[in-house]
């Protein structure tokens, strides 16, 4: 079955209370969800109960009967959690402006073509991450997700110092660029 057709299947579902539906939605999705709130100061509760908004948001639309799905339920339910999440983190007067992937909420409705490029580009980069080798991969993960600093990706990877485990990241970095671009430039033709 093909990834737009299952997904129109998992929206019907969702509109007559398939619990199926309702269930893969929730595997598929939720996780991602989770690891959005855990990032950005928030609890394992705050990322059940944005994630169950979230759903709430996109069963509404789903039983109106003329909403139509331009992305990605994944792409959908993430963009509404964080516009969800961004809302209560202000409305609590706990939100900090960092460079940590929290950028600014993308509104759903008015700009899913801008989202689904970027969805797309991300993808891109997710390939070249896969195509980048070892130990570019593992070093680069271990720095931008797993927020290791360079004396701990040092120890880690088996550098003499934290100098040359920040200059192995430049090195990845451009071959990771390189990868993603050459990418780009083809996709975009």
């Amino acid at each position: 079955m093909n990834s737009n057709l299952k997904e129109q299947e998992l929206i019907k579902g969702l509109s007559v209370n398939d619990k199926n539906a309702i269930e893969a939605i929730y595997k598929d999705n939720y996780g991602i969800i989770q690891s959005l709130i855990l990032n950005n100061n928030g609890t394992e509760d705050d990322a059940k109960d944005i994630f169950q908004e979230a759903l709430i948001v996109l069963y509404e639309k789903a039983k109106s009967g003329v909403f139509e799905l331009n992305c990605q339920v994944k792409t959908y339910l993430y963009s509404v959690s964080k516009r969800l999440w961004l809302k209560r983190l202000q409305k609590n007067s706990r939100y900090e402006l960092q460079s940590n992937g929290l950028e600014e909420t993308v509104y759903v409705e008015e700009d899913l073509g801008a989202h689904e490029k970027r969805n797309n580009e991300l993808g891109m980069m997710e390939h070249a991450m896969a195509n980048v080798g070892e130990p570019c991969k593992s070093l680069l993960e271990a720095y931008y997700i797993h927020k290791q600093n360079m004396q701990e990706i040092a120890e880690a990877f088996g550098y003499t110092n934290s100098d040359n485990a920040k200059n192995q990241k430049y090195k990845c970095l451009i071959r990771l660029r390189k990868l993603f671009f050459a990418q780009y430039k083809n996709g975009n033709k």
